[in-house]
């Protein structure tokens, strides 16, 4: 903890925000004040936020996966996680905590032990993930009444987007005040963000991260999501990591850019030394082929997310590959030998970046152990007019594709796969109850 008190110090911390990821990513935690917290090195928070779901209800089978006492497990922050809060009004600390058990275990339902459970597996292997995370937002106006529906926020014009406006500068600067604001909070907090963008939607962006250890980019991204929302509210609008927010427009991604590098040799294993594909690489993409359809539900973890995958919409509809070929979900980049890498499409802005991350290298791992081998390449669109999707097209089937694959539940942690599977069909059975104005519109009357 010295890091952490010299931190402090330095920079006249009078509250730190102790936080940690529940099971869709948000941050939850304890505000403190400097010397509790650092008298408490982390202090204690009832396991049960882990299994709580999005609507702060409760999985069915919730006293089955934790104790029915609703017994505290205990945090220890990561030095490294530590970072400033630009947007607070005085000066504030924000800190990631690990969840351990009261036994000393990393708490198995903690998505950040998710990710390290499947980074260990390459560490035994001598081999280091590396990862690059894309995140696609909308910038929208204002909601306060969720029977209305979203609109694109306006910019500095004072008119909205009607056209699809893809690279566009002009559009992106439409919104320079809020873009500024956001890299100054980036710059603050030390993330590693890189180029922006504006993608194809009405008020539509990317931003992208530099390559990294995929524990420190899953925390980048977890501060991300936070900071893009407290810098559009510093500008009156609402940013949104929705899936799919808009009827008309196109839906929101996190694209995962992955390699492997040879601990020893600091070599990727993707290429060979000549440049083409190495065996390597070709397992690991059929690992991704074979197993993303089981592992759909950790990157479309909502009921919104399946929104995503239709053929008109450019999102994936299946499971082709290609070499630059964006009409696929798994691209491999056009890229000298030592950044040969492949970029997994299916995960929505939605997920839970630890998890994310965490399933598609467990995807990856399982193709390289089993010598999975791809089909061939796809060099033409992807989807055609009239395919149809071969993906879960519901949050219900995302997780009977999990249930039906003990080696995902095997690499991600059995106990922790029943309490995803619990809550986010929890989730599921409260949607479902909600009667939609589609129902109202063309069933009332009509059947």
């Amino acid at each position: 903890m010295e890091a952490v008190e010299r931190f402090l110090k330095e920079n006249g911390i009078t509250e730190v925000e102790s936080t940690l990821a529940d099971m869709t990513g948000n941050a939850r935690g304890k505000f403190y004040p400097p010397r509790k917290f650092l008298a408490e090195n982390g202090g204690r928070i009832p396991e049960s936020i882990l299994v709580q779901t999005v609507t702060g209800d409760w999985a069915d089978n919730h006293y089955d996966i934790v104790d029915a006492s609703d017994r505290d497990m205990v945090l220890r922050p990561d030095p490294n996680t530590l970072r400033l809060v630009p947007w607070a009004d005085e000066p504030t600390a924000q800190v990631i905590n690990d969840c351990y058990t009261s036994e000393g275990q990393l708490h198995p339902l903690s998505s950040r032990t998710v990710l390290r459970r499947i980074l260990e597996l390459f560490e035994r292997d001598g081999l280091q993930p590396v990862i690059a995370p894309e995140m696609e937002f909308y910038l929208i106006e204002r909601n306060l009444d969720p029977d209305y529906e979203i609109k694109p926020a306006v910019g500095r014009s004072g008119r909205q987007e009607t056209a699809r406006r893809s690279y566009s500068i002009d559009a992106a600067n439409e919104f320079n005040p809020f873009i500024d604001t956001l890299y100054s909070y980036c710059e603050a907090q030390n993330l590693d963000v890189d180029t922006l963008i504006h993608e194809s939607g009405a008020a539509q962006m990317e931003i992208n991260f530099l390559h990294g250890d995929p524990l420190n980019l899953a925390d980048q991204v977890f501060f991300f999501k936070r900071t893009l929302r407290e810098a559009a509210m510093k500008h009156g609008i609402y940013a949104t990591f929705m899936a799919k927010p808009m009827q008309n427009e196109p839906g929101s991604a996190m694209h995962i850019h992955q390699s492997l590098v040879d601990v020893q040799t600091g070599k990727n294993i993707f290429a060979n030394e000549d440049g083409t594909f190495s065996e390597s690489f070709y397992h690991y993409l059929g690992g991704l082929q074979k197993y993303i359809p089981n592992a759909l539900s950790f990157f479309a973890p909502n009921v919104n997310s399946y929104r995503r995958f239709a053929p008109e919409i450019a999102a994936p509809i299946n499971m082709k590959w290609g070499i630059d070929n964006r009409t696929t979900g798994l691209r491999i980049p056009e890229a000298v030998p030592a950044a040969t890498r492949i970029e997994n499409r299916f995960p929505g802005s939605d997920s839970n970046p630890y998890l994310a991350i965490a399933a598609s290298l467990a995807c990856g791992y399982l193709g390289l152990k089993g010598k999975i081998q791809p089909t061939k390449p796809t060099y033409d669109a992807a989807a055609e007019d009239g395919d149809t999707v071969e993906l879960a097209r519901t949050l219900e089937e995302g997780l009977r594709l999990l249930e039906q694959c003990p080696e995902l539940q095997e690499l991600m942690g059995s106990d922790f796969v029943e309490a995803f599977i619990g809550v986010k069909r929890a989730e599921y059975e409260t949607f479902h109850k909600v009667i939609s104005s589609w129902e109202r519109e063309h069933l009332l009357l009509n059947v």
